[in-house]
């Protein structure tokens, strides 16, 4: 899970070129729906070099080592300074290359070919002096991700043969279709082994890669300073460097974006949307999240085991309501399922399977279960106030309607996740984002193999749900029949109703307006170049 340590609609058609690079790279084509991202107006024509961009994060980035980050923040500093083997592309539809210049995946799906760049070089550093990558060094940082990584982003990967400086394989524990988006993420970017070991567990003070800006200063509670990497391999970036400022206070943020101190706020909630709506010099940019927000009933005891019950509570309580009453700024948009719209995964058909706002069929369902009189019942959440919003609304529409009486427990997040992973939680509150592919959503929420997790401790276990989900990673890389898998599967998923999914978060940024080409992304992931994006301030 991305920033639990997260993922987020997206409209523009990847550009041909890119189609006919991912048929040959991976046999893969465009998938069917789409995310929309938000970005910032400025024609080639317009684009100009110089100057410094300086981005507000929401917290402090605490170590930008590769294999030891947990949070957004650091993985927006480590993707502009260090380079993956393939990324997303700006829809997050499609793979595309980055350091792997074209991949080829085995008939048993254990192994991918990768063939390499052979122009990359690493920024200067205390331990090399800026020498060119070798296919050494992408086995090296791999293996020490799938061994070292805090969040277990790689443990797919069994290891890496070298086969020539140009080319690797990438050798899997099993067959895993999701290999190629876990290898997007900036826990596996590719780094110098002389940096790593010399600089020890300092390295995350003084990163070391190939993208394109370079770390030159990292003040610990303030800021992170890069520049320009004049012998990156990609297209030449328009910006001289970037400053990465911490603002914990989001309306300090909007003030700071509203005097000039910064050019970029993020994670933008409350009144401070407000205030970027009200200014002629700034532009308030906002894209549907890769998250969903969700209220979990426990299938495996207590009253919701009963399928009756769970449509009930779905019944009695009017979502499009709560969501309001939640996002008072409009943060988030109104969920369906287990599954964000920004997702490939995602099929809106089955959105007319949730039960409708309808009291009186509630009442009904929960007699016809044995429950006329309702029932006492608890709903625990982590200490977030939009959850705790959340619980004190739903607990006044089941009182409300059922006569359930359901008590809050709000605790922090280790006691939270403790509880609700070992399925002591009648119903549990909380929000789940991670990449695009289904697989990081429906495979760790709904396969039985994850019970006991955190992410499936309502113990879901449906053996036909099992089989398509195993098939979805197991049987094929092409990413319309995988789609198409796992269409299936959240049919039969949300046939049984086992939660309430009332919301999907919206990144909201706010941005100067001589800030041009910015994209706004579902996953919270801050590209300032890449093949696609380079992004540039007008003087």
């Amino acid at each position: 899970m991305k920033a639990h340590n997260l993922k987020r609609i997206i409209c523009i058609l990847i550009a041909l070129f890119i189609c006919i690079t991912m048929v040959a790279g991976c046999g893969t084509g465009t998938k069917e729906s789409k995310p929309e991202t938000s970005e910032a107006t400025g024609g080639a024509a317009d684009e100009k070099d110089g100057g410094t961009l300086t981005i507000a994060l929401s917290a402090t980035p605490k170590n930008l080592d590769p294999v030891d980050y947990t949070g957004v923040y650091e993985g927006n500093v480590i993707i502009n300074v260090c380079d993956t083997l393939v990324k997303y592309d700006k829809s997050l539809q499609n793979i595309i290359p980055a350091i792997a210049t074209e991949w080829s995946v085995s008939d048993d799906m254990k192994t991918y070919t990768f063939k390499l760049r052979d122009d990359v070089y690493f920024q200067k550093g205390k331990y090399q002096d800026g020498r060119k990558m070798t296919a050494e060094d992408v086995k090296y940082s791999l293996e020490r991700s799938a061994k070292e990584s805090a969040m277990n982003r790689l443990s797919m990967l069994d290891h890496v043969d070298v086969v020539s400086d140009t080319e690797i394989k990438a050798v899997l524990k099993a067959p895993n279709a999701a290999f190629l988006t876990a290898l997007t993420d900036a826990g596996n970017t590719i780094v110098p082994k002389e940096e790593v070991e010399g600089w020890g567990d300092q390295f995350g003070l003084h990163l070391v890669g190939t993208g394109p800006f370079k770390l030159v200063d990292f003040i610990k509670d303030d800021s992170v300073v890069l520049e320009r990497n004049e012998k990156y391999w990609g297209q030449k970036p328009h910006l001289d460097g970037v400053v990465f400022k911490f603002i914990s206070d989001i309306n300090m943020m909007a003030n700071a974006l509203r005097t000039g101190e910064i050019d970029v706020a993020t994670d933008l909630v409350g009144e401070s949307i407000n205030v970027i709506k009200q200014s002629d010099d700034l532009v308030l940019e906002e894209v549907p999240g890769l998250v969903v927000s969700y209220v979990y009933m426990n299938m495996m005891q207590g009253p919701t085991a009963d399928r009756k019950v769970r449509e009930a509570i779905i019944s009695a309580v009017d979502i499009d309501e709560m969501v309001k009453g939640i996002y008072t700024w409009g943060e988030a948009q109104r969920g369906y399922l287990p599954l964000p719209p920004g997702s490939w995964g995602y099929d809106p058909s089955l959105e007319s399977l949730i039960p409708a706002y309808n009291p009186e069929k509630a009442k009904q369902l929960l007699t016809e279960a044995g429950y006329p009189n309702g029932f006492e019942t608890e709903i625990h959440v982590g200490n977030k106030p939009a959850r705790m919003k959340m619980s004190t609304i739903m607990q006044n529409y089941l009182k409300q309607n059922l006569n359930i009486d359901m008590k809050i427990q709000v605790s922090e997040w280790g006691t939270f996740s403790d509880i609700a992973s070992k399925g002591k939680a009648p119903l549990y509150g909380m929000s789940w984002t991670w990449y695009p592919d289904p697989y990081f959503f429906l495979n760790q929420m709904f396969h039985s193999s994850q019970i006991g997790s955190l992410g499936n401790g309502q113990g879901f276990n449906n053996p036909e749900v099992d089989k398509l989900l195993d098939d979805a990673v197991t049987t094929t890389v092409d990413i319309n029949e995988r789609a198409a898998l796992y269409k299936k599967a959240l049919k039969l998923i949300v046939e049984e109703l086992p939660q309430i999914d009332y919301a999907h978060e919206k990144v909201i940024y706010g941005l100067n307006k001589n800030v041009q080409g910015f994209v706004v992304s579902p996953d919270n992931q801050i590209n300032l170049v890449t093949s696609e994006i380079n992004v540039w301030k007008q003087k």
